[in-house]
């Protein structure tokens, strides 16, 4: 699907940009690669354009998505947070990109709302609730990243891509797509990626970069997950991992080191959904995954104060581990007739 920007507020951009603007561009807490991805391409193309940005995002993340351009230039909160408020408070336009609640910027959310600068919203995910003077919201489109290519030539529909700006994009879609598996692809999102590849890019190095360069550690921490701590729940065709800060740390965990482990059950015969608790220190964070028709954003929006897409969402839990789980296995009993099987569910 082709994302139709509402033109009166792309006239009213074209006319804020067409002198060099202080922009800071952000994105969520511990952004993943749509996050990065979609930030740093805007990034690149909006310094290309002489404007003075600046991007900013809450915390850290992996390191497997911080080859991209621009990534040494992003300010983090967490860990500079006099810079990062210095930038808000200079700037004119602000870009906030891949999170529909301004709560999903954690402990940056006061320095960012509380700044008077004209804030756009360029998002994908469902139900918008954020002050804005501009929301371009899409919840059809497949990524955030696929929203800032179309976005790109809103504005400049003359714009010839360059391949440090398609790589970016690129990574944003893949892995928002599960490496283009998800419903959410498209016909048109074939054809972006396309205009990506026709740039030169290297979308090899994308794939080797961020799937095949794992440490031993979170190798190993792989195996342990699903040899000792995967559970499987065969009545409601789900299963679930649960990791306790102790295991986190015996495996020396890295920021991104979970990323993608919530996906592995679902490789299994007949699962239709799966769940990954991790143990941090005020609260239990849980990923969801799903196939087919069944929301985990309905899940966990109604159990566990989260959101997300219809097949891939998060929430969290404050409680002990124990009880998260027990708490997760009393919702999969709500959606029963939707998990299971007539006739054939196991015990």
């Amino acid at each position: 699907m082709i994302p139709k920007f509402e033109q009166h507020s792309i006239e009213q951009l074209k006319n804020l940009l067409s002198e060099p603007k202080r922009i800071v561009i952000t994105t969520h807490y511990k952004p993943d690669g749509d996050a990065i991805g979609s930030l740093l391409g805007l990034y690149n193309f909006l310094v290309s354009k002489k404007h003075k940005v600046k991007a900013v995002v809450p915390s850290d993340y992996p390191a497997s998505i911080s080859f991209m351009k621009g990534n040494q230039k992003v300010l983090d909160y967490e860990a500079k947070p006099r810079n990062v408020a210095k930038a808000f408070a200079e700037a004119e336009i602000i870009f906030c990109l891949d999170f529909n609640e301004s709560k999903r910027v954690e402990a940056m959310e006061d320095v960012m709302m509380s700044n008077k600068a004209f804030k756009v919203v360029i998002d994908h995910h469902l139900y918008p609730k954020i002050q804005c003077d501009i929301l371009f919201s899409f919840p059809k489109s497949c990524a955030t990243s696929e929203l800032i290519f179309h976005f790109i030539y809103a504005l400049d529909n003359k714009y010839k891509m360059k391949p440090e700006v398609a790589e970016c994009i690129y990574t944003g879609i893949m892995t928002d797509t599960g490496s283009f598996r998800f419903s959410s692809m498209s016909a048109d999102t074939h054809r972006v990626l396309a205009a990506l590849l026709d740039t030169g890019m290297n979308h090899v190095k994308i794939h080797e970069t961020i799937s095949d360069n794992f440490s031993e550690e979170r190798t190993r921490f792989l195996g342990y997950c699903l040899k000792d701590k995967m559970q499987v729940i065969h009545a409601y065709r789900a299963a679930y991992i649960a990791l306790t800060k102790n295991e986190l740390d015996q495996y020396n965990h890295q920021t991104g080191d979970t990323e993608g482990i919530v996906n592995y059950p679902l490789s299994i015969s007949d699962m239709m959904m799966s769940a990954l608790f991790t143990e941090k220190d005020d609260m239990i964070k849980i990923s969801f995954r799903s196939k087919g028709d069944f929301s985990v954003r309905e899940l966990a929006s109604k159990f566990f104060s989260g959101g997300g897409h219809q097949n891939a969402a998060g929430g969290k839990f404050f409680g002990s581990l124990d009880e998260a789980v027990e708490h997760f296995i009393a919702a999969l009993a709500y959606y029963k007739d939707q998990l299971q099987i007539q006739d054939t569910v196991k015990d």
